[in-house]
């Protein structure tokens, strides 16, 4: 071969690597940018399609408009929070803690004058905790990335967007979802620490500040992390990765005195009390009261049987890619460290009576990290046996039926709020000003928020005392009354509208229940269409088509004027 001949040669391997390479690099930027996308799109999706709240989260809410509205009452605060604050009318059974709510307050509060109305602000502020949860998702997948590879990294985006109870709750202003951005910061730094050389001073680094962020989360938000804590502490010592002096007991003195310093001092502030700290006065009520089971309890086995499946959706996490991953040599010793301290967190937790799937929702982003590493081994591998085939396929299918339930669930939650419903539609058909509401317990539980009340010049009133309810007279001074039995309205009232709520699922549906509304939104949208498909298909499917039945939650009254008679 000439000199110029080998030079050529060169020359175009060159060009082809400088060409073809960064493209194929490009495009796997492009692949992976679209990939995250989903997350956040999919948070404010679940946020936009079903815009109102439940009561367990409405504290928070009703909290952030407050601050908002009232801002911090330095001066004669103890007569403003009494008069103005919601949490001095319906301060709950136990006290709370406005951290996260002055956080969501101080973060919208540039954004606040350019929403057009209060229930703007309201989803304003609900996207910005849903986008911080998913920013922190997305932080963890690129520790994914380091622990496992890219693959993994890709399948843990799609297995985390394609689980509605993380999607849909990203938004909500439970507690749990405020400690849950914290948790999967912490995790992303331990998967990161556990995955790279553990005596280095990065990956000390790194644990210092996923037991701090547990600490502070714990003593802040919920007392139950501190299981969560106390396990990845075990598992970081027993391996002898981290130095009791040098790391764990600075980052426990640190993340207790800087949580006790803010909640102590915010909550004394807004409850009016000193000192006070809101998440051991919880703990003590709900736990060494056991005032918690009076909500309910369930076995020892619940969590594992019941709750995991429903919130990992794909069944191919649990019941192939785990045990995979924490089988397969390659991937078998960051998958334990990373699963272990979550399993005994939620084997402990499980030995007090009263649970909810919201308890362990820090541990789902743990769970789904290690699904994604058996998923990569098993997608990496699809082409070398039929085996890996069939499961590779088995993970596209899975996949998009978890996207389809998700869906589906998305759109059942959607309809569960009918008192944010009634009370929107009761102020888009009522015009005038000055109109007094009285909104019943339902409404208030199931959607009814101070940023709901959109109109200035309206009352709106919450009385929940059964002795005002049962006097004729309590009720003339109302113009419209949002009822879930008007039996127990008193007087000469009119039903102007319904609106009503999910009530079950049935295979052959009825005239009735295949009647298509013309209510407004992107729900009753994508009902509506539902709906048209099943009338065009009912009669190859003889009659089978499963619907959600409906049925009347909220009556919207309006007080008939006297009859007046002329003799």
């Amino acid at each position: 071969m000439s000199l110029a001949h080998h030079y050529a040669e060169r020359a175009l391997q060159f060009r082809l690597q400088q060409g073809i390479w960064p493209q194929k690099h490009r495009l796997s930027k492009m692949a992976d940018f679209a990939i995250n996308l989903l997350v956040p799109s999919l948070v404010l999706g679940h946020l936009y399609a079903a815009p109102y709240s439940k009561v367990e989260e409405s504290f928070n809410l009703q909290a952030t408009h407050d601050i908002l509205n009232y801002g911090l009452p330095w001066a004669n605060s103890t007569a403003v929070i009494a008069d103005k604050f919601d949490h001095a009318t319906f301060p709950g059974s136990v006290p709370r803690t406005f951290t996260g709510a002055l956080v969501l307050a101080g973060a919208a509060t540039p954004f606040a004058p350019l929403m057009s109305s209060p229930d703007q602000i309201q989803l304003l502020v609900r996207s910005i905790l849903g986008l911080a949860n998913a920013a922190a998702l997305l932080s963890l997948r690129s520790a994914v990335d380091t622990a496992y590879g890219k693959i993994a990294g890709r399948w843990f985006v799609l297995f985390q967007a394609s689980q509605f109870h993380v999607m849909f709750y990203a938004s909500r202003t439970l507690p749990n979802m405020f400690a849950f951005t914290a948790t999967t910061i912490a995790l992303r730094s331990l998967v990161l620490a556990k995955a790279v050389a553990s005596k280095s001073t990065r990956s000390q680094k790194r644990r210092r500040l996923a037991l701090y962020l547990l600490t502070v989360a714990g003593v802040i938000f919920r007392s139950e992390i501190a299981i969560l804590l106390a396990m990845e502490t075990v598992v970081l010592l027993v391996q002898q990765r981290a130095s009791l002096v040098k790391e764990i007991i600075p980052a426990g003195i640190a993340g207790a005195a800087i949580g006790l310093l803010v909640t102590v001092t915010v909550d004394s502030f807004f409850w009016q009390q000193f000192p006070l700290w809101p998440e051991w006065t919880g703990f003590y009520y709900n736990t060494i009261l056991g005032k918690s089971a009076d909500w309910g309890t369930s076995p020892p086995t619940w969590y594992f049987i019941n709750a995991l499946p429903r919130l990992m959706l794909n069944p191919m996490t649990l019941l192939v890619c785990i045990p995979l991953a924490m089988g397969v040599k390659a991937t078998q010793k960051t998958s334990q460290d990373i699963l272990v301290p979550h399993l005994a967190f939620i084997a402990i937790y499980s030995l007090l009576p009263h649970k909810e799937w919201r308890f362990i929702i820090y541990s789902i982003p743990a769970f789904t990290a290690v699904a994604s590493a058996g998923a990569s081994w098993i997608w990496t591998r699809r082409s070398k046996t039929i085996v890996y085939r069939i499961l590779s396929l088995g993970l596209v299918l899975t996949t998009l039926a978890s996207f389809a339930a998700s869906a589906g669930l998305l759109l059942i939650s959607s309809l569960n709020y009918p008192g944010g419903a009634a009370l929107s539609r009761l102020q888009k058909i009522e015009p005038s000003p000055g109109q007094k509401v009285h909104l019943d317990n339902l409404s208030c539980q199931t959607g009814v928020t101070r940023f709901q009340q959109t109109q200035p010049t309206w009352t709106y009133d919450k009385t929940e005392d059964e002795d005002l309810l049962l006097d004729p007279g309590f009720w003339q001074q109302f113009d419209y009354v949002l009822a879930e039995d008007t039996k127990r309205v008193i007087g000469s009232w009119k039903v102007v509208d319904t609106v009503e709520g999910f009530a079950g699922l049935t295979l052959r549906p009825s005239e009735q229940d295949m009647a298509i509304s013309d209510d407004s939104g992107t729900a009753a949208t994508l009902t509506r269409g539902y709906l048209s498909l099943g009338q065009k298909l009912q009669k190859t499917t003889r009659g089978y088509w499963p619907v959600m039945k409906m049925e009347t939650k909220i009556y919207i009254l309006r007080r008939e004027p006297p009859v007046v008679r002329m003799d």
